[in-house]
């Protein structure tokens, strides 16, 4: 049977190219999601802060729940926090008795911004952010002075090599540094380099031990403490004993060595890792999905072209299960072939991805591509169970034909549909209907974004198994507008009507490309629109401080309050928080005081007068899904992993704009790695000319703070809409990668189903038709095919936006650029014309007669 199956192939090349595309395809993009979830698995982050110390404390970033599970078994299930877990005071002294340890140094990590003298903010390579540090801790990297000395006044400071030829300081130069307070100049005393300038540039300001502990801001406590071990010390036993000594403690500290370092130096890595875990298997889940829904089509193509072959197997007492073997072994030497190549192909792919999310800040660069044979293996493997289905599927009702019937089953397409295939189509279309209602039930993005992709594809798959009813369903209401472009429409109509298999075939891939895509790229603008909307309407001051920089400090805002004609200024920081459950919630700290006067959040229960250090405010969604209303209780972990209990005090309605959940802005701050606010609201009296004297003296305030500047009160919204795009272009290229993919199969099934119909076009031609004719009937054709996937495609589409957009933001109200959708349908068209002009032109080049004696 396997010799017959490569028979087949070699005298076939052509019928199988297009399953041998879209199977290449599939397994490239299997590759390249199996490499990232590989690398969020195992991938190691490389360290360059603590690359002089083999071992290092930190404070334990996860906050944890701990299930009990059958047989007295628990399990500890553990999610980041965003914000540095500073160790317990006393913890340096506990270490430091201990044998083996040469050395226990620690480290303290904090915003520290140079200023030029034109308020230029100087920061590391690629923008990375500044950060000061104590000069007692340049023994972890290590640094060393390569011109002048350390610092040891209040008012001096070492800047790295790199930060200091940017900013051109060298030592005895007098330069600003805006760090967790007001701005304060300092005198440089020195130039620190690594010992060979190996390291990559870290854009570190040191300064005295005293006034970095000033400026971090946990009297008594270490972010980080670095273990030198004694010499000829084992480092793992020193490790181990320093684990038993913080055994028993009542906070958790982590000791980490190894590549398990960077994990402390680059607080985003483990975040990183997990969204490179989900968004892998989520891309590669349903990139196999499209990949199997697409190849059935292919192969169903493939299979129906053959009809005449197939029928002659059956005549000379072929049996089905024979006829199925056959098609399946087929399958699996073409996936075989299509699996080694993609998953060669996806090499490169994966490296890109990943070089992207690093672009996009999505991954730290340090988190390094993992590499090894299991991606590969995986999508062989995947690969060829994908095209074995496929086969199997779509040639079930072909090899059961009967004999008897067989030379005029491949003479006619038949015209009854399966009951089996009816049955699946219509619980395919049921199931995509029931996704649409908990759709509407979802509330926050992580959870909504993968079953936004399912519900498309499986409405997609249910019509996909109905095709032939969905594509006369569309001749019944384009036949007549057809047949008014006389002979060629009236073939155009014949020919699609009597052909509704292959017809379906085409539409399939073509409405998940528009449903797909249009569903893609407008949950985002939904997300988007919606939040900025809520921003725009929420924010009430008449004035906003926005900053470029490092934030606004408290002292500006306390400035601004004395200003006559002020009558509220509120301070605005964000961070994000966990809640029992481990859900992950988004915070805003806000100065309580004259708060209705800045902000309105649209509260619909309590009151935001009430809200002190004790108290939250909750957005609907969060109360919702809590089953809280004011006076109800809240326990959280901040930030920083500080567990608070706080009172409900408010139920508003404009989360998307202004977080999950609104605090006291002094709380918030205390725990955050950055305490300088984000904004600063100022609103004023009525009267328009105060409101504009009081811009110009905010003006000459703020002029003494690096990035700061006075905007109108709508640049909240401008930040909120910046900062959405900036997150959805890492799901435009994740998601990019599949459209890429469908638009790859769309072309090929529809050049598959123009280059088989030579004989039909030969015979059109002898009876008459010319070339020009001919084409004219396929355009019309593709324009038949366009507005039936078009129509599917943005029907799918609309109904999982508005689904989206009710569990989202609780109304019925999709965001669909004209623009951007029209460039969609073109992007459809043209992929639909060209896939079927092109073929069919290169058909008609041969002479009728020499095509019917082929």
């Amino acid at each position: 049977m396997l010799r017959h199956a490569l028979q087949t192939l070699r005298a076939r090349k052509a019928g199988f190219v297009g399953a041998l595309l879209a199977l290449l395809c599939a397994s490239a993009l299997v590759t390249a999601c199996g490499g990232l979830l590989e690398t969020g698995l195992r991938g190691e982050i490389g360290t360059e802060r603590y690359s002089g110390t083999p071992v290092i404390v930190a404070g334990d970033q996860n906050v944890h729940m701990v299930k009990k599970k059958k047989k007295g078994k628990t399990k500890d299930k553990a999610k980041p926090l965003d914000e540095r877990v500073w160790l317990p005071a006393g913890t340096l002294e506990r270490i430091e008795r201990i044998p083996g340890v040469r050395a226990a140094v620690p480290e303290l990590d904090f915003p520290a911004y140079v200023v030029g003298s034109n308020g230029t903010i100087f920061q590391g390579p690629e923008g990375k952010e500044s950060v000061g540090h104590a000069w007692a801790s340049a023994a972890l990297t290590p640094f060393r002075i390569e011109q002048g000395k350390p610092p040891q006044a209040a008012d001096e400071i070492v800047v790295d090599r790199g930060l200091a030829s940017r900013a051109g300081l060298a030592p005895g130069a007098k330069v600003t540094v805006q760090a967790t307070g007001a701005p304060a100049r300092y005198t440089v005393s020195g130039v620190a380099t690594t010992p060979a300038g190996d390291l990559k540039e870290q854009a570190a300001v040191f300064f005295s031990s005293e006034e970095a502990r000033r400026l971090a801001g946990h009297p008594g406590r270490d972010a980080v403490i670095g273990l030198l071990p004694k010499p000829g010390a084992d480092t793992g036993k020193v490790a181990d004993a320093v684990r038993s000594a913080l055994d028993g403690t009542t906070s958790r500290e982590e000791v980490h060595t190894g590549e398990d370092r960077g994990r402390v130096e680059f607080l985003d890595a483990a975040k990183a890792k997990v969204k490179l875990i989900s968004m892998g298997g989520a891309i590669g889940a349903i990139g196999l999905l499209v990949a199997i829904l697409v190849v059935c089509g292919t192969f169903a193509l493939s299979i129906q072209q053959r009809r005449r072959e197939i029928a002659l197997l059956r005549a000379v007492a072929a049996t089905p299960q024979q006829v199925r073997q056959l098609i399946g072994r087929e399958a699996l030497c073409v996936g075989l072939v299509a699996g080694v190549l993609g998953s060669v192909a996806g090499l490169p792919l994966a490296s890109w991805l990943h070089g992207k999310f690093v672009e996009f800040g999505t991954i730290p660069e340090t988190l390094r591509l993992v590499r090894s044979p299991f991606p590969l293996l995986a999508a062989i493997a995947t690969t060829l169970l994908a095209a074995w289905a496929a086969a199997r599927i779509s040639a079930r009702r072909t090899s059961r034909i009967r004999p008897a019937e067989a030379m005029s089953e491949a003479a006619i397409e038949g015209h009854r549909m399966p009951w089996r295939r009816l049955v699946a189509g219509l619980v395919a279309l049921a199931g995509g209907v029931a996704l649409l209602m908990v759709l509407t039930a979802l509330h926050t993005e992580p959870a909504s974004m993968p079953v936004t992709y399912l519900v498309v594809l499986v409405i997609s798959i249910g019509l996909a198994l109905l095709g032939p009813l969905t594509a006369k369903a569309a001749l019944a209401v384009l036949g007549a507008p057809l047949r008014l472009f006389r002979a060629t429409g009236h073939l155009a109509a014949n020919n699609a009507r009597a052909n509704a298999k292959r017809l379906a075939a085409v539409i399939t891939p073509l409405t998940l490309l528009v449903g797909m895509a249009s569903t893609v790229i407008f949950v985002q603008t939904t997300m988007g629109s919606a939040a900025e909307a809520q921003t725009r309407n929420g924010v009430t001051a008449d004035w906003v401080i926005d900053s470029t920089g490092p934030g606004v400090p408290g002292g500006a805002a306390d400035r601004m309050r004395e200003l006559p004609g002020v009558t509220a200024v509120t301070e605005v920081v964000h961070t994000t928080v966990r809640a029992p459950g481990l859900a992950k919630y988004t915070v805003q700290g806000v100065t309580p005081k004259g708060l209705d006067s800045s902000m309105d959040l649209k509260v619909t229960e309590g009151s935001m007068g009430r809200l002190t250090d004790g108290d939250v405010a909750i957005s609907n969604v969060v109360a919702d899904s809590q089953d809280l209303h004011p006076g109800g209780v809240m326990k959280l972990v901040l930030g920083d992993g500080t567990p608070v209990t706080q009172r409900v005090v408010a139920v508003y309605e404009r989360g998307l704009g202004f977080g999950d959940l609104t605090m006291a802005h002094g709380l918030v701050a205390a725990h955050v790695d950055n305490p300088l606010s984000d904004s600063v609201l100022v609103a004023t009296a009525d009267d328009a000319g105060k409101r504009e004297a009081v811009r110009a003296k905010l003006a000459a305030i703020v002029q003494d703070f690096p990035g700061a500047a006075v905007t109108g009160s709508g640049r909240m919204a401008d930040r909120q809409a910046a900062s959405h795009e900036e997150n959805a272009e890492v799901n435009y290229v994740a998601m990019g990668l599949i459209l890429a993919f469908t638009s790859i199969a769309s072309v090929n099934t529809l050049a598959m189903s123009t280059a088989d119909r030579a004989r039909e076009f030969a015979l059109l031609r002898l009876a008459g038709m010319t070339r020009r004719q001919v084409l004219r009937m396929l355009r019309l054709e593709a324009l038949t095919v366009v507005l039936t996937a078009v129509v599917l495609g943005t029907a799918i589409s609309l109904a999982t936006l508005t689904s989206f957009s009710i569990g989202m933001t609780g109304e019925a109200s999709p965001a669909m650029s004209p623009v951007v959708y029209l460039a969609i349908v073109a992007t459809a068209a043209a992929l639909a014309f060209l896939a079927t002009v092109v073929p069919g032109r290169i058909t008609l080049r041969s002479r009728p007669t020499d095509t019917i004696g082929d």
